[in-house]
This record gives structure tokens, sequence and C-alpha cells, in this order.
């Protein structure tokens, strides 16, 4: 058994002894006092969702931050005192948060660990030839999904903490009408855009929601996860696409390094077609805290804004 297998496998230990010792402890979350739950999201996206339900009426952690890659998080102690001391646990599911799941599983025998994704139907998912029978975990890339999503957590929420029950709902109704506003204004942004710019191509396959929901052709130089591997043929098929299609701009990841994207420009200069880093979009995780692109609306204004500006 290798180190790495040794020290994960320990953890999952750890896991299972404080996970008996809580469960002893405490029952289900009290609904007769005015105790605030304690809640715990994996990531930016899911906390910002329930901050905009839950208002000042519970506590909300999340445990990736910005630049943060989920496909590649690995727990630390930290997460696992956080996630046990948590009364609910929202994580994405689809397989997002690769290296979590057997540590969910275990959380889920002694509280509600609940994946968002699970409020879309199997035809609302995108399927993807990468992982057969799997889906897309990029949810939050459609604002239309991602608002059904927070009529999800909501519900669940609502139904955990029923003495706030009609504060959350209200909470809900009011943040899925601004997400409505919000695809409304997106639609009329990538529209700005001629047909033949509304293409988007970054370092992997995070964005195959915003293109089916916005009319963009979405080209990611990586699969769905960032843990897939790239070769050369990945870079000269599209170099080939982007020099034949007269492509303006290829976009970085806040959470995904750029050397793969430097590759690809690199190869348009070989085949004399210049082509720029039209800026960064977050991707996989939310930008910093207190500042616009820290909440999920000013992080998709932002990537849309950043987007129409280097393609229009």
């Amino acid at each position: 058994m290798n180190k790495s297998t040794l020290n994960f496998v320990s953890l999952l230990l750890v896991v299972s002894s404080l996970t008996t010792f809580f469960s002893c402890q405490s029952d289900q979350v009290s609904h007769t006092t005015n105790k605030k739950i304690n809640i715990v999201a994996t990531t930016g996206m899911i906390s910002d969702a329930v901050k905009n339900i839950v208002g000042d009426s519970a506590e909300v952690l999340s445990l990736m931050g910005p630049g943060v890659d989920p496909h590649l998080y690995k727990v630390t102690q930290s997460d696992i005192k956080k996630l046990m001391n948590a009364d609910v646990i929202f994580y994405n599911g689809l397989h997002l948060e690769g290296k979590m799941g057997e540590i969910l599983e275990q959380m889920s025998q002694n509280k509600p660990v609940i994946a968002v994704s699970d409020g879309l139907t199997k035809e609302q998912l995108r399927a993807t030839s990468e992982f057969q029978g799997n889906y897309d975990p990029h949810i939050w890339f459609s604002v239309q999904l991602w608002a059904d999503v927070v009529k999800f957590i909501g519900k669940n929420i609502a139904e955990i903490d029923k003495d706030h029950a009609d504060f959350y709902d209200t909470n809900t109704t009011k943040h899925v009408e601004e997400l409505n506003l919000l695809h409304s204004w997106t639609q009329k942004q990538v529209n700005i855009i001629t047909e033949q710019q509304r293409v988007l191509i970054t370092a992997h396959d995070a964005f195959g929601y915003f293109g089916r929901a916005y009319g963009m052709d979405v080209k990611g130089l990586q699969g769905l996860s960032t843990a897939a591997e790239y070769g050369l043929k990945d870079v000269t098929n599209l170099v080939d696409f982007i020099t034949e299609n007269k492509i303006k701009a290829v976009f970085v990841e806040s959470s995904v390094s750029d050397r793969s994207i430097k590759a690809v420009i690199e190869g348009c200069k070989n085949k004399n077609h210049n082509i720029v880093i039209g800026g960064t979009l977050y991707s996989d995780a939310m930008g910093a805290a207190n500042t616009d692109e820290g909440t999920y609306i000013g992080m998709v204004k932002y990537n849309v804004t950043t987007i129409v500006e280097a393609l229009k």
C-alpha cells in the first residue's frame, strides 16, 4: 500500500470513528429552538445559493475557496471537522468532487448529505461520450438550470429547518427571480457576438452547459475533468480549428493552469494566426470573497462580459 493510499485509509478511519462519536452526542436538528443550523457546501457556487436562501438564519461554510479545482480537491483534517459539525451538507454530485465520494457517503449515515444535481432531471443534464453513463457536472453554467437547483436547495432546507420554512421559501423565490433576469441578460449579451465568432475555447470542457443554453460552440483542450490528460494531437486539432475558423481569442481559467492554452497560442503563431488570451474566466470556482466575482451572479456577469468583449 503506497503512502497516499495509507493516508486516505487513515482519514476514512478517523471519519468513521468521529461519525460514531457525534451520532451518539446529537440527534436530528432541533425544530423547537432558535438555534441556527450549520450548513456546509463543497463549492463556492453552492455556498452562494445557500446564503441567498438562509440569510442570517443559518451558518454557512464552504470547503473550496477561490481558485480551487474541485476535480482534484483533497479533504483536509479541517474539512473533516467542518463536515462533522454540519447539520446538513450540500455537494454538487455527478462526480465533480471525485476524491470526496467515500467521505460524503460515510457522513450520509448520520445527517442529510444532498447532491444539488439531484434537483435536475436526466433530460436536463448534458450527456457526454467521455464518461459513458455519466453526465457533465458543470451545471451552474446554465443559469436556468441553476435556478432549478436553487429551488431544490431551498425546498430541502425548508424541510430540514421547518421553523424558518416560510422565510426560506420567500428568499428562494426572490433569488430565482434574480436568476431569471440574469438568464435573459446573458442571452442578450451573447447575441452581440457575430455567429461566426460564437466559439468559446478554454483549457477544459467546463462550459458545455453555457454553450447549450446560449448558443455558443464550446471547445476545451482537456475533457470534463482537469484530471484528464491531453496530448499533442489534441493541441494540433484545436490549433487547426482555430486557424481555419479565424477565431479571435481563447480563454484561461482561474482554477486551471494556463499551460495548455499557451501551447495552443504558440501553435497558432506557428501557423501565422495571431490569437490572444481574451481573459481569465471563473470556471470551477468563483472569485475572492467580498468581490462581485465572489458571488454567483457577479461571476456569471464577469464571465459573460469578458467573453463578449473578446469575441464581438
